[in-house]
């Protein structure tokens, strides 16, 4: 029964995702606005600041995308969708990508219709706990009572994990990172097991961060990145290549405060290509030869957006890792500008 309701949903889905493949970019540019799904509210990643301005990390890709396109990163509409309502909300066409902590996998990338522009977060699922919980490891959670976001990947590999294991868990299904916190910190929940970057930027809006911990384990593969409607592919090539645009401009040392210097002319033909002054990649996208001189110029390259948002120096604390460039050892790589 489960399985036909999952099929039914599927392909709900997929028509509508079909429905709704028109030119995004002919919509955005007439609207004036980037409809940009995120996140109901995680610290770091998208959330609003004390004046109701989104920020993060996630945030910095829309807006990127808002000023190669309209030439204004604030030409944004952030829309908070809960993991439930995401996809429906992407393929319904309210909004026009979804930039929300999202895992790439095979059923989302065929079955429901989505394109997947890029990955911007190598992730991994984790477990946080209390520390006078008095465990070191997951695999002392048998019989734990677990805080898990219905609808997601963590669902299935909360599962998979503890049946492994040979252990049994409570399952307290939440919706939202705000009623997940308000369960933990509650006690209804022994563990909380999201994205391992989703619980350092929780743990770090506690009261008393120190009070609780993430343990070692991390039990699955969750590449985070931005994704489209399938059947727009002018407009998968302009998310794509924004994002490509602000991890190349890191490897290539073009920074926020160089770029407009840079677009003038260098002597690294990539570097013309990308920016502008050379060759007219621009215009292959349908955008002018400005647009990721505009884009590096709302934040700055992929790794300052990095470390302004949830790096080392922030209450984050999350450190590059598998998130560093392929030429420091991680897995953030882009295919050439030409």
């Amino acid at each position: 029964m489960k399985k036909s309701l999952l099929l039914g949903t599927i392909a709900a889905v997929g028509v509508m995702a079909g429905a709704a493949s028109a030119a995004t970019l002919d919509d955005v540019k007439a609207n004036g606005v980037l409809k940009c799904g995120v996140s109901t509210g995680l610290v770091g990643f998208a959330a609003p600041d004390a004046n109701g301005n989104w920020e993060g990390f996630d945030v910095a890709v829309c807006r990127a995308v808002a000023a190669a396109v309209l030439g204004d990163s604030d030409a944004v509409q952030f829309v908070p969708l809960s993991s439930k309502v995401r996809f429906t909300a992407l393929s319904s066409g309210e909004v026009d990508l979804l930039a929300r902590n999202t895992t790439w996998t095979f059923t989302r990338d065929v079955d429901l219709g989505f394109t997947f522009t890029g990955v911007n977060y190598y992730d991994g699922q984790g477990f946080m706990v209390r520390k006078d919980l008095g465990v070191s490891s997951a695999t002392e959670l048998d019989g734990a009572t677990v805080c898990i976001t219905t609808g997601t990947t963590t669902e299935l590999n909360l599962a998979d994990y503890f049946r492994t294991n040979g252990m049994t868990y409570e399952p307290v299904p939440i919706e939202t990172n705000a009623e997940a916190q308000q369960q933990y910190l509650s006690g209804a929940c022994d563990v909380f097991t999201t994205d391992a970057s989703a619980l350092a930027a929780t743990r770090a809006s506690f009261e008393d961060p120190d009070a609780h911990m993430l343990l070692p384990e991390i039990v699955s593969k969750e590449p985070l990145g931005p994704l489209v409607r399938e059947g727009d592919e002018p407009w998968g090539d302009i998310v794509r290549w924004t994002l490509n645009a602000l991890i190349t401009a890191e490897e290539l040392g073009v920074t926020k405060a160089n770029v407009a210097e840079m677009a003038a002319g260098t002597n690294n033909p990539e570097i013309n290509r990308m920016l502008g002054s050379e060759g007219n990649l621009g215009e292959m996208l349908g955008l002018d030869a400005d647009w990721a001189v505009r884009a590096i110029s709302v934040a700055g390259n992929y790794g300052e957006i990095f470390e302004s948002n949830i790096g080392e120096s922030t209450a984050i604390g999350l450190s590059r890792g598998l998130n560093a460039l392929w030429t420091q050892g991680g897995l953030i790589y882009t295919p050439p500008f030409r």
